[in-house]
């Protein structure tokens, strides 16, 4: 199996792929510091200050006026009030919740990438592991040496689970290393709140702590990574049951920007919390962001995308032993 292993390993590398990946985070990453920090001076500027809680203050004010449209939509009103109790929490407690700093960066960074961002860079490397293996004519080569069809398949999807690691790690690298650049790389023993619970249009506050930022962003990455392992297990699903990587790919895409597009627009929509692209953004949960669906929560989400894993492997590796090939 060790062998097997290294072998797609092997394979993985001379594509590349990493290595093209790497270079679009950096890229991405820059673009972002480039525009926070234009952001931050023009906050500056703005306010005439560098104090967080007059900026804090402005953007509470900010969001009540957007509240006083009478053109916005239910849902985007309830999760503008959510947002601004959380800000007047932030402001009564004398917290700031952007503190400066590339540990800062990269929490936030993470939270925005969790559900489009990582998925679409997970993809690029699950969805051709196996339908390349057929693409290319080499899947009868493969299937002809003396190894079981399954052992096969494992070696592929472990190599995908390193892969997962790999990718998630690199952006959380990349991100502290190219924003401490501008930021500085202080910032990791700062307080976060978490434990926002959120009843209708009123937001709990019983459960509030802080947290000191490395292990928010800590539980941050590991929400990543699950949803990583998730997506990255549904497109080998594709790439094995498809055979083709444009395919797949296409498919994939489609639903990972549908999810993107549903998450605004399912409030009223109940059954759409069943939906694997609806429950992606985890990080949301812990921060104190309103869900998409009134319900759902943490653990729900969880259990969703864990159905949606099992089931993704058990296609996967039953169409994959069984399948006659030509």
């Amino acid at each position: 199996m060790n062998n097997l292993i290294q072998n797609e390993m092997m394979k993985l590398l001379a594509k590349k792929r990493l290595i093209i990946i790497g270079i679009i985070v950096g890229i991405l990453v820059l673009m972002f510091t480039y525009a926070q920090y234009k952001q931050v001076q023009e906050q500056r500027e703005k306010l005439g200050t560098d104090d967080w809680r007059a900026s804090l203050q402005q953007q509470i004010i900010d969001t009540q006026n957007r509240l006083g449209s009478n053109r916005m939509l239910d849902e985007w009103r309830e999760q503008l009030e959510v947002s601004l109790k959380q800000q007047q929490y932030y402001l009564d407690h004398d917290i700031n919740p952007s503190e400066p700093g590339a540990a800062t960066f990269t929490r936030m960074f993470l939270e925005n990438a969790i559900d489009l961002f990582i998925p679409l860079l997970i993809m690029i490397v699950a969805s051709d592991l196996v339908s390349s293996e057929n693409s290319q004519g080499t899947i009868k080569l493969l299937l002809t040496r003396p190894v079981e069809r399954w052992k096969i398949l494992l070696s592929k999807y472990v190599t995908l689970l390193l892969s997962v690691s790999i990718i998630v790690a690199m952006t959380a690298i990349l991100s502290y290393l190219l924003s401490g650049i501008v930021f500085g790389y202080q910032g990791w023993g700062a307080p976060v709140i978490t434990g926002f619970e959120l009843k209708g249009a009123d937001v709990d506050v019983s459960q509030v702590r802080l947290v000191e930022q490395w292990k928010f962003l800590l539980m941050d990455m590991g929400l990543v990574w699950l949803v990583a392992v998730v997506v990255g297990t549904l497109s080998f699903m594709l790439s094995v049951l498809v055979r083709s990587t444009p395919a797949g790919m296409g498919i994939m895409l489609a639903a990972l920007i549908s999810g993107a597009i549903l998450n605004n627009m399912v409030s009223s929509w109940e059954s759409a919390k069943y939906f694997f692209m609806v429950n992606l953004k985890l990080t949301a949960y812990i921060s104190g962001t309103a869900p998409p669906i009134e319900g759902m929560t943490l653990l729900s989400s969880v259990i969703t995308l864990l159905v949606w894993w099992v089931v993704a492997l058990i296609v996967s590796f039953s169409v994959f032993t069984r399948r006659d090939v030509y």
